[in-house]
């Protein structure tokens, strides 16, 4: 089990709360209230940058001797390392800003949890009550704003509402379906005279979340399982999020069904596993992703048959009965019908099914998956994972990343932007433990690694953290290098430097007849771009950049430093650590099915169409 493996389960009613006084009474500033709410509930770090509205807060806080702030540098920066640190934890993030454009800032990485499932509470301050609707000075909705990417929002005006309210943001963040939830806060509420009490007691009568399966669709759902021929286990998120890596791998070697798991779930079964298949969808493994389409049950847990995954809907697995476990009743039958749906925690669900598997076998019923099998190996035997070497002795893109997954380890936390470079991650770093990729996977976020990787650092400072990143996804947020470097926070940064915005610049070449309109990085108006520009010309030098920030700057520019230069910044333990690596631009990430067509499409690399032999090719 991983290190977060102990942290509160989402399922588990009392998760969000660490032990607390008991039966604590006394007056203090709304603002002190928030500060000793945020300690009962075993709060340890928080992300934010102070403001007027939210000053009074951060007075308090410089008292705490268990909330560790970090001050960072942009607010977004403070959003993403709260998710970061939630997903390599497994408790919930906390961020801290102040109203208006503070509170706007945190929009972007608010979304990205929300569809990411990651539990995250978002202090905001506001103007004084008797202000809210004037359009004062640094005011801003940001409940309004934020409604349809929270899970729950507040807005508190009252001081003596504070402990309550903190303590059932914290509650709603980590159970059922996480997600995360803004406390908005006035500035009045926070300065006036409140009496705090703890614990609190929380009564949320319409928030249920229901942890427990129903024990006939178990029972159904076992018989469809053995009674397959081609099942798959289609394997999300939720199954990382419930903490049930062990009852998955303990359900896929009895029945012997090979699995897939999808971007987000990237550790939820070993890749090293011979019955891993590994990653579905537009970028997915030939494997994967044929064995879904050929499939005559999909046995989903925690996935939500997103886009990236099904291709064209309609075309999407047409052969396959559905069986589909969630914690979230709304994401059954939301995208495709369920012939078995089951609501439930993903590791209660398992951990029913194994038993009711095992009754099956008992009763002389048992799935016989070999001829499925003898399809699967040939399929992963003959459309293998890999890349055409670079040209001309250059870096290939694939081969550095490759090496770093190597190198490293399967121990490390890999965290990456969004382009061709998290796709490259997703297929060619090995992962063999949950909690060891972050991404954002439903917002598709560019500026997520360097951020996250900080909070996951902060969260776990005796693991080695890695961010994957592209040249476009670092300049929206390496402001936060110095964020790291003052913290003592020594993350390692791999920029995949090939010039140019890379998954967008793909998409040109293969849909736009090589037109490149607006994705050169390194070109201005007198520069054509094809070519990366001289040595002394490059804008910026990331090197330097991060150097001026307080970290180790390195280069590699030759296949033959690659891994000289990967051990060396693996040495280097004080400090942040960036290394530019220069890259050929041309590179492609493949396999691909092309947005809008049906994952029957999918091509194995540039004109290059899997031949299966039937009738679906």
């Amino acid at each position: 089990m991983t290190e977060h493996a102990a942290s509160p389960r989402r399922g588990d009613t009392t998760a969000a709360h660490a032990p607390a006084p008991q039966h604590v009474v006394e007056t203090m500033t709304g603002a002190q209230s928030l500060i000793r709410s945020l300690e009962a509930v075993g709060a340890d770090t928080v992300f934010g940058i102070p403001g007027g509205a939210i000053l009074p807060a951060y007075d308090p806080l410089m008292d705490s001797a268990k909330v560790r702030h970090i001050l960072v540098r942009h607010e977004q920066g403070a959003g993403h390392a709260a998710t970061g640190y939630a997903q390599a934890t497994g408790r919930v993030g906390v961020c801290m800003a102040t109203s208006g454009p503070g509170a706007t800032n945190l929009v972007t990485p608010i979304a990205d949890a929300y569809m990411d499932s990651v539990p995250m509470v978002a202090i905001t301050g506001q103007v004084s009550s008797k202000a809210i609707g004037t359009d004062a000075f640094q005011e801003a909705d940001i409940c309004g704003i934020t409604m349809p990417i929270t899970k729950h929002n507040y807005l508190v005006t009252d001081p003596a509402e504070i402990p309550r309210v903190i303590a059932e943001a914290f509650h709603i963040a980590a159970t059922g379906r996480p997600g995360p939830v803004l406390v908005d806060i006035a500035k009045d509420a926070l300065q006036a005279t409140t009496t705090f009490r703890w614990p609190v007691e929380l009564s949320l009568p319409g928030y249920r979340p229901v942890t427990k399966p129903h024990a006939k669709q178990i029972r159904e759902a076992a018989k469809m399982l053995v009674g397959a021929k081609r099942p798959v286990l289609y394997v999300g998120g939720g199954v990382i999020k419930a903490q049930a890596t062990t009852e998955l791998r303990i359900l896929a070697e009895l029945t012997g069904a090979p699995v897939v798991t999808t971007l987000m779930a990237l550790g939820a079964f070993p890749d090293s596993h011979p019955q891993h298949l590994g990653m579905p969808g537009m970028h997915g493994s030939v494997p994967a992703v044929t064995a879904l389409q050929k499939a005559d049950l999909l046995f989903t847990l925690g996935a939500r048959f997103d886009d990236r995954v099904t291709g064209k809907l309609d075309g999407f697995a047409p052969h396959a009965k559905v069986v589909h476990a969630d914690i979230d009743p709304a994401e059954i039958g939301k995208n495709r019908p369920a012939d078995v749906p089951i609501v439930g925690d993903a590791r209660e669900v398992l951990a029913d099914l194994i038993v009711a598997v095992q009754a099956e076998f008992d009763a002389g019923h048992k799935g016989d998956y070999s001829q499925w099998w003898e399809k699967l190996d040939e399929w992963k035997k003959t459309y293998p994972l890999g890349y055409e070497p670079a040209p001309g002795g250059r870096l290939s893109p694939q081969q550095v990343i490759e090496r770093i997954g190597r190198l490293v380890g399967p121990e490390a936390i890999y965290a990456a932007g969004v382009g061709q470079h998290q796709m490259w991650s997703s297929q060619f770093i090995r992962f063999e433990k949950p909690g060891t990729w972050l991404n954002s996977g439903g917002a598709g976020t560019m500026g997520y690694a360097v951020p996250a990787a900080m909070g996951a650092k902060a969260g776990r400072p005796d693991t080695a953290v890695w961010a994957i990143d592209g040249d476009g996804c670092f300049q929206m947020t390496n402001q936060e290098l110095a964020t790291c470097a003052l913290n003592d926070i020594p993350i390692k940064v791999a920029v995949i430097n090939n010039g140019s915005l890379g998954m967008v610049r793909q998409w040109q070449t293969l849909f736009y007849n090589q037109r490149y309109s607006n994705t050169v990085l390194h070109a201005g108006p007198d520069h054509d771009g094809i070519a990366p520009p001289a040595q002394g010309t490059r804008i910026p030098d990331f090197v330097l950049l991060s150097e001026a920030m307080g970290c180790v700057g390195l280069r590699c520019e030759r296949p033959e430093d690659l891994d000289a230069v990967i051990k060396q910044a693996m040495e280097i333990n004080d400090r942040p650590v960036v290394i530019d690596f220069i890259v050929h631009q041309d590179a492609m990430v493949w396999p691909m099915v092309a947005a809008g067509t049906s994952n029957d499409e999918i091509q194995f690399a540039k004109g290059v169409r899997p031949d299966f032999g039937d009738d679906l090719d």
